[in-house]
């Protein structure tokens, strides 16, 4: 069923997205400073891409640095794959097949909002990185 899904969210809305965070890192990693940035946004691409069978933990070692960067983030690209993200999601709810991958996206929000600090795992071992 991951599999079917994750295909479904590929050709619909996945690709799109991925490319946006792909963007995103390209600005990061030319802006220099913000090359951690850039690594964030590429390790999300991936997991935007093929995100069923995945989830996002948070890292106990993140600490003040993560806070800072989450809110530069915030204002350099955050908002922007937000809306991405919200305009997606409300497209696919238009559709009653895309309805499961419309609430996926409404889900990718928070992780678009703040990367840092967030690590992907499996969903079969969400716990074993804490």
């Amino acid at each position: 069923m991951r599999t079917i899904l994750n295909v479904i969210w590929l050709v619909l809305c996945g690709l799109w997205m991925a490319i946006g965070y792909a963007v995103a890192g390209i600005v990061m990693f030319v802006l220099i400073v913000t090359i951690p940035f850039g690594i964030a946004a590429f390790r999300i691409a991936g997991y935007a891409l093929w995100p069923f069978g995945r989830t996002t933990v948070e890292r106990r070692d993140a600490g003040v640095g993560s806070l800072i960067g989450n809110v530069i983030w915030l204002v350099l690209a955050g908002i922007w794959l937000a809306i991405g993200h919200v305009v997606t999601g409300i497209a696919l709810c238009c559709t009653i097949i895309g309805i499961p991958l419309g609430i996926a996206n409404f889900k990718l929000i928070p992780l678009s909002l703040m990367p840092l600090g967030r690590e992907i795992v499996p969903t079969d071992a969400p716990f074993a990185t804490r």
